[in-house]
């Protein structure tokens, strides 16, 4: 399950666009940022996406992704002429494509390495839906098939995307906020839609007539779409950018690592075999089977630079938001990750500190939460203030190293367990099929 959300420059404090996501994914699901540089291709040439081969085009534009280890695709990115695309899972009544098609992760990519604003990747991204379709395995060990939403941004504006099939429909975002989740967001009004949209509602008798169609209320799933726990994720999302006041960077960072909107004292991730907050920790139960396993926050504003704040690891409450440029590239992060522990993998080296701080939340993030947060209030500002040049590599350097000192400063305070026992069993199963040790 995942979150996306826009800020608008009417709402922001400094008038800029601020973009964010977290991707949620099976735990042991690596997720790698990479940073792919634009190319030309020859003419006629094909491109592999995950699963099938699509016509190449003659240009494609650099691009940031964070993507799961073993897709083509990926869940959220940006490239470099300003737009960044997040999508989410959406479960519909029309049964899912399990023969090999585009995955939304490849969409997603493709938007990115084929658009130069917003409103072109849309194009591109409905154009390859309607002519290859969407569809296959989503899932790394548990088969998963789904349907796709997306948002889609410049410094200008934005377009959430929402899909059934290849049926869509779109809706212009110009002011205020937006979030998405994993349900269909769009009801009844729409700037764009595809041709069938409305008449294939009523033909299967899921809308009684033309001027009664709702694409949400009609097309959805009830069942995946109910114990996703999607709508009240998305109104977590929208009530905390609604209410705060202006929203900007640290905010935004916070909005992402929210585990229901108020945080309780004594919150642990193990409280409870359903209900996902936006901040995602996986439970012990066949419900809550996803963990944020990366996170992206990006700024943008018309005559700057955009500037990329990536986590690189899992669970954004456990971690560090660090920024990337395009003009000074993505710092070293170790050999690509797998879904097996590797100490040289950025992603794997933070999942100690993430996998011993679930077994005792609220002691473990004590040790080193306000150190964190000045740490990334330090990037934020030297961010702000310039030079960029190494800026990037300095701070994903810093907070590695503080990732490393905060793993053996909870290691030393030797502080007792008190995560439940079935979620300690679910958590030991995974680190014994990553191979993880805490050594």
């Amino acid at each position: 399950m995942c979150d996306t959300f826009i800020a608008m420059p009417d709402v922001t404090c400094d008038g800029s666009v601020i973009f964010g996501k977290n991707s949620d994914r099976e735990p042991n699901e690596a997720q790698q940022v990479v940073l792919l540089p634009a190319m030309d291709h020859p003419e006629g040439s094909q491109l592999k996406c995950t699963y099938i081969e699509i016509p190449q085009v003659r240009h494609t534009h650099a691009v940031l992704l964070s993507k799961p280890f073993w897709m083509w695709g990926a869940e959220m990115g940006a490239n470099d002429k300003g737009v960044v695309i997040g999508n989410e899972a959406v479960f519909t009544k029309l049964p899912p494509t399990k023969e090999p098609a585009l995955l939304g992760m490849d969409l997603l990519r493709l938007g990115l390495e084929r658009g130069s604003s917003a409103e072109e990747a849309l194009h591109v991204i409905i154009q390859l839906l309607e002519t290859h379709g969407q569809g296959g395995n989503c899932g790394l060990t548990h088969p998963l098939f789904y349907e796709n939403s997306f948002l889609i941004a410049d410094a200008s504006h934005a377009w959430v995307l929402e899909t059934a099939g290849r049926h869509w429909a779109a809706e212009k975002v110009t002011r205020g906020v937006r979030s998405i989740s994993n349900a269909i967001t769009i009801g009844t009004r729409w700037d764009l839609a595809s041709s069938r949209l409305v008449s294939t509602a009523v033909e299967k008798g899921w809308s009684k007539k033309v001027d009664d169609f709702d694409f949400g209320r009609d097309y959805s799933d009830f069942v995946f779409t109910t114990f996703s726990d999607a709508h009240s994720r998305q109104a977590c999302t929208t009530s905390l950018l609604q209410k705060a006041g202006c929203v900007d960077l640290p905010y935004a960072f916070s909005v992402l690592r929210s585990h229901g909107g108020s945080e309780k004292p004594d919150w642990s991730p193990d409280r409870a075999i359903a209900g996902a907050s936006v901040c995602c920790h996986v439970g012990f139960g066949p419900i809550r089977i996803s963990q944020t396993t990366g996170s992206l926050v990006s700024r943008l504003r018309q005559g700057e630079e955009p500037v990329h704040w990536v986590t690189g690891t899992a669970a954004p409450c456990t971690g560090i938001f660090k920024p990337v440029w395009f003009s000074t590239g993505l710092p070293e992060t170790g050999p690509a990750p797998t879904a097996r522990a590797d100490a040289d993998s950025l992603w794997w080296q933070h999942e100690r500190l993430h996998r011993l701080a679930l077994m005792n939340y609220q002691n473990t993030m004590a040790l080193y939460r306000q150190e964190r947060d000045e740490m990334e209030s330090r990037f934020l500002q030297r961010a702000a203030n310039g030079p960029l040049e190494e800026l990037s590599r300095v701070c994903f350097s810093e907070a590695s190293e503080a990732g490393q000192r905060w793993y053996k400063q909870a290691r030393r305070a030797n502080l007792r367990t008190t995560a439940r026992f079935y979620y300690r069993q679910a958590w030991a199963r995974f680190n014994r099929d990553a191979g993880l040790s805490f050594d």
